[in-house]
C-alpha cells in the first residue's frame, strides 16, 4: 500500500506546497483517474481541504478534470514537465552514449522512447551513417498503436487501460498495413507481451521497420517507462534481421537499467 499523502507530508514538514506535491506524486503513480471521495480515503485529507487543492491544481494546469466533474487525472503541464525531466536528464549524456554504442553495432538509427499521454516519445536518437535513413529527431512523437514502442507500453496494460487510451476514438491508418482493428491489435500485443518485443513493419512509415523492446525497471514489479528500438528501411531490415538484433537491443537495455540504478554513484563521480 502507498505511503498517505497526509503522513508523508508530516514527515517531510507539513507545508502546504508539500501536499500539493504529495498529491501529484500519488495521482501520477496510478494509471487510472481518481474521484474526490477515492483521493480521500487514499490520503487521509479531509474533503474539503482535498476540494481546496484539486482545485489549486487544476487552475495552475497540473491536473485535469474530467467532463463529468467528478475524475481527475494528470494535467498537461504536469506530462510537459515530465518529460522535460526526461529529456534534459543528467543521465542523458549516459544514455546517449549507450545509444550511440548500440548503433555502432547494429548500424542503424536506433531511439530511447517513453510514453506521453497516448504517443511515443522519442526522448533521444543517434542517426546511422548509413545514406539511406529515416530522420525522427529528438522530441518527436508518433502513435501508439502502429509503433514498436508503443505496443510494448500497450502490451504492459490492462486490457481496460488500453480500451480507455484507444477505444474513444478510430485508430489512425497511417499506412495500408496499420492495424486499426482493436481485436487485431489486442491478438498482436499478446505476442508482444509473451515475446517481450515489438515490431512495427511498414505501419507508421511506407519503408520503414523499427523493433523494440523494453528497459527492464529497476523494481521487478513496475511497468517498463522507457523503451530502446532500433529502425531502418525494409531493404537493409527484414523480420529476420530485426529477430537477430534484439540480443544487441536487450544488452543495450540492460545497460541503460544498470544506469539507472547507478545513478545516484554517477553524480557523486561527476561532482567530485
Amino acid at each position: 500500500m502507498s505511503q498517505r499523502v497526509a503522513e508523508h507530508a508530516e514527515v517531510q514538514g507539513d507545508t502546504p506546497a508539500l501536499r500539493l506535491v504529495s498529491l501529484l506524486e500519488h495521482v501520477a503513480s496510478r494509471d487510472h483517474l481518481h474521484t474526490l471521495q477515492g483521493l480521500a480515503e487514499a490520503t487521509g485529507l479531509p474533503k474539503p481541504t482535498l476540494h481546496r487543492m484539486l482545485q489549486q491544481l487544476e487552475a495552475a494546469g497540473l491536473l485535469q478534470r474530467e467532463g463529468d466533474g467528478r475524475h481527475w487525472g494528470t494535467g498537461s503541464r504536469l506530462r510537459r514537465l515530465a518529460e522535460n525531466l526526461l529529456l534534459n536528464s543528467s543521465l542523458h549524456a549516459a544514455r546517449h552514449q549507450v545509444l550511440r554504442r548500440l548503433v555502432d553495432e547494429v548500424g542503424e538509427s536506433c531511439n530511447i522512447t517513453a510514453m506521453s499521454g497516448g504517443e511515443v516519445l522519442y526522448l533521444d536518437r543517434v542517426e546511422t551513417a548509413a545514406p539511406l535513413r529515416f530522420y525522427l529527431q529528438p522530441g518527436s512523437r508518433v502513435p501508439v498503436h502502429c509503433s514498436a514502442s508503443g505496443k510494448v507500453f500497450l502490451s504492459q496494460m490492462t486490457a481496460a487501460q488500453r480500451q480507455r487510451l484507444l477505444g474513444a476514438t478510430p485508430l489512425e491508418a497511417c499506412t495500408p498495413r496499420t492495424v486499426t482493428d482493436l481485436n487485431a491489435l489486442e491478438q498482436e500485443l499478446r505476442r508482444v507481451k509473451a515475446e517481450g518485443c515489438g515490431f512495427d513493419d511498414e505501419e507508421f512509415l511506407p519503408g520503414l521497420t523499427c523493433a523494440a523492446v523494453p528497459v527492464p525497471p529497476a523494481d521487478p514489479k513496475a511497468r517498463a517507462s522507457l523503451c530502446v528500438a532500433l529502425q531502418g528501411p525494409t531493404v537493409r531490415l527484414n523480420r529476420d534481421k530485426l529477430q537477430a538484433l534484439l540480443p544487441a537491443l536487450r544488452s543495450a537495455a540492460q545497460a541503460l537499467t544498470r544506469l539507472e540504478t547507478d545513478a545516484p554513484a554517477s553524480e557523486q563521480r561527476k561532482t567530485s
